[in-house]
């Protein structure tokens, strides 16, 4: 990047370039939906496996999951996580129809 500036010759605030550059990482930084993506999928798997799994509850954890799968496809700015993004939301949508079941 400073060999992309150099040949703009342009004058850049170093601290302005530094403070953008950190907004734009943290902007495509997923490893927060990460931690809690896992976080609700251990939770629910742990409800399910409760001899009295709550319907409601479960579909309370899937739409935390839901969130985080959502915030992480806004972010994906790689072909194949969007890909992945994609089948995550698929098997999603068959949990909820399986929850629906247990309702």
């Amino acid at each position: 990047m400073q060999k992309a500036l150099a040949e703009l010759q342009v004058e850049v605030d170093e601290n302005r370039f530094e403070q953008e550059l950190i907004y734009y990482l943290e902007k495509l930084d997923i490893n927060e939906e990460k931690v809690r993506l896992a976080n609700h999928l251990d939770y629910f798997l742990e409800q399910l496996a409760t001899e009295d799994s709550n319907g409601k509850k479960l579909g309370f954890i899937v739409q935390e999951i839901g969130r985080e799968i959502n915030t992480t496809g806004s972010k994906a700015n790689f072909a194949p996580m969007q890909k992945l993004v994609i089948q995550m939301k698929d098997e999603l949508e068959k949990i909820k129809e399986q929850i629906l079941n247990v309702l």
